[in-house]
């Protein structure tokens, strides 16, 4: 009799978290799974909206275009750069102010939900802020505050219109805006370490330099590698600052593979070409993924 309520109850329960579970599975078949197969499919065509040509099967035709077009390389190459330079800076600045912030010290909730709000702001309000920092001449906040510390010396530019700075001041844009969420996620990892082997530490001696190293860190690894696949992914996804910050340029200096297909799709109207460029960012992304992932199964083994 125990055992067949046992048995209801949990049959129950996963009719329950099925209940839960449905909408989003739905909205994650419809939204992503869905456009994905069909963005597969489109890229073996000649799909052009507006085109009087008949849509035809043109095998990897679209593939072997997107390879070849240095729009789309340099787009590739700007993506790697940001990211090469994002998920590191971002992760360890990340590190830092979960460190700082993870104190018993009076106004720390403050300054927690100051280093969090970048995070709920909308990008649009963010890159309208930094454009208006980023402003050349002395109405800029930077140009103003570089001229105030050089004592003049400092020679105001526009720096999303540089070609040398525009990916640098999106880069930075970007740090900022999306460094909360690491920090947050870093810090419920941090305050769940047992405050014990911290105390067992101290009593052999270690200082924080070793406690970091030996106890901190080996205990973050979880926490770490999802922050880097996160951030990795994201970083990847670039398009927002992009479109209203410099809108590409100057001269394709900040174009990204999501502007690129976005621009194929809805400003030349090549549709086949924009599927070809989501599906291989898309493959992309998953093997930088997998690989993070391979390597991180890797050190545990090893460890």
């Amino acid at each position: 009799m125990k055992s067949t309520a046992n048995e209801l109850r949990r049959r129950q329960d996963t009719v329950v978290s099925w209940c839960f579970s449905l909408p989003a599975l739905i909205g994650l078949i419809c939204f992503v799974l869905i456009p994905f197969f069909l963005a597969i499919i489109l890229s073996f065509t000649n799909l052009r909206l507006g085109s009087p040509l008949p849509l035809e099967f043109s095998g990897i035709s679209q593939y072997q275009r997107i390879f070849h077009d240095s729009a789309f390389l340099h787009a590739l190459r700007n993506n790697t750069v940001f990211a090469l330079v994002v998920v590191p800076v971002q992760t360890s600045l990340a590190l830092m102010l979960a460190l700082c912030i993870n104190q018993p010290m009076r106004g720390m909730v403050f300054f927690r939900t100051l280093f969090f709000m970048p995070v709920v702001f909308p990008l649009s309000l963010v890159a309208v802020v930094w454009i208006l920092i980023f402003a050349p001449g002395p109405q800029g906040t930077l140009n103003s505050l570089l001229e105030w510390l050089s004592f003049g010396a400092w020679q105001p530019r526009d720096f999303l219109h540089d070609p040398d700075w525009a990916l640098p001041a999106i880069t930075i844009t970007s740090i900022w805006q999306g460094v909360g969420f690491q920090m947050v996620i870093l810090l419920a990892a941090l305050q769940s370490i047992p405050f014990e082997l911290y105390e067992a530490a101290k009593v052999d001696g270690a200082n924080r330099r070793q406690q970091f190293f030996h106890i901190t860190l080996p205990q973050l690894r979880n926490a770490l590698i999802f922050v880097i696949l996160v951030t990795t992914i994201l970083a990847f996804r670039l398009f927002d600052q992009v479109q209203i910050m410099t809108n590409g340029g100057p001269n394709h200096a900040t174009t990204t593979v999501m502007y690129e297909a976005v621009n194929a799709a809805f400003g030349s109207q090549q549709v086949a070409r924009a599927s070809a460029m989501t599906v291989v960012f898309f493959t992309i992304v998953l093997i930088l993924t997998l690989l993070q992932r391979y390597g991180a199964k890797q050190e545990r083994t090893l460890s």
